[in-house]
Parts: C-alpha cells; structure tokens; sequence
C-alpha cells in the first residue's frame, strides 16, 4: 500500500492498519497496538523538570532542588536519575500522595499522571524515597 498524508480531520469507520510515523497532534481515540515513544530531555543540576517530553534524564551535582510545574490533563512523564553527583529533591507545584520524591542513586525512578483536579500522582516507584 501506497503512503498517504492527511490534512484536516480524518474519520475512519474501518480503522487504519499500518504504521504510523512522524508526529500526532491531538486526540487519538480507539485501540493503539504496537509501542509509542515520547520525547526524551535532560536536567543536570538544580531548577524545573521539564514538561514538554514524556522521559526526563536526571543527573544530579550536588543536593539539586528540583521542581515540577502543573502539567496537562492525563499526561504521563518518566524521571529517571541517569548520573549522582548527590540528592535530588523534587517538588510538585501540585500534587497528591506525597510531600517530596528523592533521587538517591542512579536508576531511581517514577513515573507520574497529572490529574486537573489532583495535580502529580506516583503510578510507579523504582528507588526513589517518596515523603
């Protein structure tokens, strides 16, 4: 099959069967099989997680202060602590669940949801000390 680029909504009674490459922007609605990869950025030191990529690797320089801003509704983001230069301590603007997440050693890691109406909740924990 030929490849076909859409402008505009596009609505299929029958669903799409193939590959997707490139960018989706928008609302995806229905059954997504095969695997998604987001957007990965960095943060060595201290200062704000970024929000714009689904993976953050951490490394830290010292005892680093971080901070997570409000996300949007349903997003997911991944923090993984890929080098320790020492402790890194997060603090969500808003949350639920918890006060702080500390980076300890590398491989400590959390995946997060944003929530309007919650703010930053912990889906899943790999080392990391949650208070």
């Amino acid at each position: 099959m030929a490849s076909t680029t859409f402008s505009g909504p596009v609505t299929s009674t029958n669903g799409f069967i193939g590959a997707v490459t490139g960018n989706v922007t928008g609302n995806v609605t229905g059954v997504l099989t095969g695997s998604i990869v987001g957007t990965t950025a960095a943060l060595s030191g201290a200062g704000a997680i970024p929000i714009t990529a689904a993976t953050v690797r951490l490394t830290t320089t010292g005892a680093d202060a971080l901070t997570l801003a409000n996300g949007t509704n349903g997003q997911v983001l991944c923090i993984v602590m890929v080098a320790d230069g020492g402790v890194g301590t997060l603090t969500a603007t808003t949350k639920t669940g918890y006060s702080t997440i500390t980076f300890n050693d590398v491989g400590d890691a959390v995946i997060l949801q944003y929530f309007t109406t919650l703010g930053w909740m912990i889906l899943a924990n790999y080392g990391a000390t949650v208070a």
